[in-house]
C-alpha cells in the first residue's frame, strides 16, 4: 500500500487512461494540512454523485465527475482555491479529454465558489448539491464537519472565523433554495436548513 485510505481505489474516476493524475489529485487531497476538504470529502461529493443519479438526476457523467475530482484540488484557505482548482484541470486535462469536456470541467469548478448554478444547468445543479450535501448530515457527522472546518482556519482567530463562517451560511440560506435538484430538494433541503440554523445559533 502506498499509504492512502483504502477505499480511495474504489473512487469513481472516469479516465481509466490518466490514472497518473486521479493519484496527483489524491495526493492533493490527503494533504496532512486540510480538515475539511480531505479524500473524505471527495468520497462523500462522489457519493452523492451517484445518489443523484440512482435518483434519476440526469447529468454528464464525466465532466461532472472530472469536475468532483478537481474543484477542491487546490485548498488552502484563500479565496481564489476554486480559480486555481479550475487552472490545474485546464491545465491537466487537454492531454486526456477533448475540449469541450475540459470547458466544462472548468466551469463546473468555478461554480462550486458560489453554489449558485441556473435551474437550467443540470451538470451545475448535480455538482452544487452534491458538494453542498454535507449541510444535511446526520447531526454527528456535521458535528465533525463544523470542527474540520474550523481545523482548515486553525490561523485565525476565534471571533474573526466565526464571523466568516456565519457570513459564508448566511449567504448560502439567504438563497430560496439551498439545494437545485429535486433529489436534493426533497432529501437535504430541511435538513441542512436545521443544521445551519443550529449552528448559527451558537455562531451569533
Amino acid at each position: 500500500m502506498d499509504g492512502r485510505p483504502t477505499e480511495v481505489s474504489t473512487l469513481p474516476w472516469p479516465l481509466p487512461d490518466a490514472l497518473d493524475l486521479r493519484d496527483s489529485l489524491l495526493a492533493a487531497y490527503a494533504d496532512p494540512d486540510r480538515g475539511y476538504h480531505d479524500v473524505r470529502h471527495l468520497a462523500e461529493v462522489l457519493e452523492r454523485l451517484d445518489e443523484l443519479a440512482r435518483a434519476g438526476t440526469s447529468y454528464d457523467r464525466v465532466p461532472v465527475l472530472l469536475a468532483a475530482w478537481f474543484h477542491d484540488a487546490v485548498y488552502d484557505g484563500e479565496r481564489d482555491a476554486e480559480e486555481r482548482s479550475a487552472a490545474w484541470a485546464e491545465e491537466a486535462l487537454p492531454a486526456v479529454v477533448d475540449a469541450a469536456t475540459v470547458a466544462e470541467v472548468a466551469r463546473l469548478v468555478r461554480l462550486t465558489e458560489s453554489h449558485r448554478p441556473d435551474d437550467t444547468d443540470a451538470n451545475g445543479c448535480a455538482l452544487s448539491d452534491a458538494d453542498l450535501g454535507i449541510l444535511a448530515a446526520p447531526r454527528s457527522r456535521y458535528d465533525e464537519y463544523v470542527a474540520a472546518v474550523r481545523a482548515e482556519y486553525r490561523h485565525l482567530s476565534d471571533d474573526v472565523f466565526t464571523a466568516g463562517r456565519a457570513e459564508v451560511l448566511r449567504e448560502l440560506t439567504a438563497k430560496p433554495r439551498l439545494f437545485h435538484t429535486a433529489h436534493g430538494i426533497a432529501e437535504w433541503e430541511d435538513a441542512a436548513r436545521r443544521n445551519v440554523e443550529w449552528e448559527l445559533s451558537g455562531a451569533s
